[in-house]
Parts: C-alpha cells; sequence; structure tokens
C-alpha cells in the first residue's frame, strides 16, 4: 500500500503544494514474508521512476544500531540517483552525548550526512525536516 497525503503551506489553495508520499514498512513491518516479498513489485518502480519525486526520507531509530535493511534502502536510493534526508527517530531516548555518539555512527555506518535527529513525543527537529522538505520541493 502506498499512502498519499497533500500538504497545503497557505489555506486558500484549492490544491496540495506538495504530496508526501508514505511506503509503510518498507525496511522494516511486521508483516507476513509473502507480502513483503510483494511490495518491490511497486514500490520500486514509483522509487526510481517517479519523475516529481524530490526527496526521500529515511527513518531510522537512532537508539538500536543501524540496521541492513536502512543500508538496503539507502544502496537503492543512490543506485536510482535520488536524493534523501536520513532522519534519525525516537531521538528523544538518548541523553545529548548518546545521541551525538550515535548520530556519528549512523553517519558512518550508512554513509549520509546529515543525519537529522527527530522526535515526534517532543516535535525536536520537526522544523529542521519540514524546511529540507519544503527545500528540495521548491522550484528549481
Amino acid at each position: 500500500m502506498i499512502n498519499f497525503f497533500g500538504v497545503n503551506f497557505k489555506p486558500s489553495q484549492p490544491h496540495p503544494e506538495l504530496l508526501l508520499v508514505d511506503l509503510p514498512g518498507y525496511g522494516y513491518a511486521k508483516a507476513p514474508r509473502e507480502v513483503v516479498g510483494q511490495w518491490s513489485k511497486f514500490i520500486d518502480p514509483f522509487l526510481r521512476e517517479r519523475e516529481p519525486l524530490a526527496l526521500c526520507v529515511a527513518l531510522v531509530d537512532v537508539s538500536i544500531p543501524p540496521q541492513e535493511s536502512d543500508q538496503r534502502l539507502l544502496d537503492f536510493l543512490r543506485a536510482a540517483d535520488r536524493e534523501f534526508i536520513v532522519v534519525a527517530t525516537k531521538s528523544d531516548r538518548l541523553s545529548g552525548n548518546k545521541l551525538k555518539s550515535a548520530l556519528k555512527v549512523l553517519e558512518e555506518q550508512l554513509g549520509a550526512s546529515p543525519v537529522l535527529p527527530y522526535s515526534s513525543k517532543t516535535g525536536s527537529g520537526k522544523a529542521e525536516l519540514w524546511r529540507a522538505i519544503r527545500a528540495s520541493a521548491a522550484p528549481k
């Protein structure tokens, strides 16, 4: 399933200014192996061929080591020549120095920089993420 969400920054706009597309569980999901195996048939072409796709946001859990699925996704995005940003979720679970260390590990092991710390609990990183999304969606 691919979920589309229209976003308007100005309430007067009748049509979405941009679309956020959620690929739920891509990389990690508690779903039957047969279902997960089918995802690449529609998700891979979407990521590879969708011309207006401006930015991919890869969510990784900062409180655990980088997963093989995280690396596979980023390798795929690089091979498809897609712009992406890595967002380290659950950043509220680590204190200052532990968070800095975990972010550095993610950057080194995933080969991605910067990695944006984010917490849905505290809202930390929200403004920075929206800035990155809006900048990538701006006409070039």
